[in-house]
């Protein structure tokens, strides 16, 4: 089983580079976040061509998650309760047997930001949500974009960058405790020393110079993390295709037996 999570960052402008992807990686299922498009303009078609049902959280011009999936899906869950007024940031769904999450976390700006204690009020509800509706041994995936980045392994400025946003001590604490719900870091737990990112700015040839941060994570109850086969970050899909412009984001990808 081959499932996904990629930031798209705007699914109207990268539609003929996600179909690419697709169809050259062939997911079983993927979470996706910044959609960027309400519900009623989700582009379905193209995903049905596919083979892909795709369950969607949109939101007009900002935020948006769905997933899809080529497998039986159902929702769960669309939004996160508590955090409606952040956007449309979470949605889960029931996949044969595993309960699939993927999430948008806020970015929080900076740490002088009025986002800023909002993100870390947003991380709490996750918690909250996630240790209250998940059973130890459920098969469960939380995947997506966190806006953390948890160690100075995963951010190409080291421990220069600590005590920034994405890199501060009260987001790696929530991020902490959030594992502490009973979540594996599936990529962590395959390269447990790596560096390796899956964000690169647009601007200064970020991706070209290596300057990123590992902010895309596949999270995995222990169950999953058993059927842990392979973890993958795909940068080959951060590069231009054929004149098609990438998501600032490379997706992630799981193998599962």
């Amino acid at each position: 089983m081959r499932i996904a999570t990629w930031n798209v960052n705007g699914l109207r402008a990268r539609l003929d580079f996600v179909r690419a992807w697709l169809i050259e990686r062939e997911p079983d299922v993927v979470g996706m976040q910044e959609l960027k498009v309400q519900d009623a303009d989700f582009p379905h078609e193209l995903f049905t061509e596919l083979g892909y049902e795709v369950v969607t959280h949109g939101q007009k011009s900002w935020n948006g998650v769905a997933i899809a999936s080529r497998l039986p899906i159902s929702v769960t869950d669309r939004g996160l309760p508590g955090q409606e007024d952040f956007g449309a940031r979470l949605i889960s769904a029931q996949v044969e047997h595993l309960n699939f999450t993927t999430v948008y976390c806020p970015n929080g700006k900076d740490i002088d930001h009025d986002d800023f204690p909002r993100k870390l009020a947003w991380y709490d509800t996750l918690i909250d949500y996630w240790s209250s509706r998940r059973d130890a041994n459920e098969q469960a995936v939380l995947c997506g974009d966190f806006n953390i980045v948890p160690t100075a392994l995963d951010s190409w400025q080291g421990e220069q960058a600590d005590g920034h946003v994405f890199h501060s001590v009260e987001e790696r604490e929530r991020f902490a405790r959030l594992m502490d719900c009973g979540l594996v870091d599936l990529y962590r737990a395959q390269h447990p020393d790596e560096q390796a990112f899956s964000w690169w700015d647009y601007r200064g040839g970020a991706f070209h110079r290596g300057q990123g941060l590992r902010i895309d994570f596949m999270l995995g109850s222990p169950s999953v993390r058993e059927r842990l086969l392979d973890t993958r970050i795909d940068r080959d899909f951060r590069k231009k295709k054929e004149g098609l412009t990438a998501s600032d984001h490379a997706p992630v990808i799981t193998e599962l037996a």
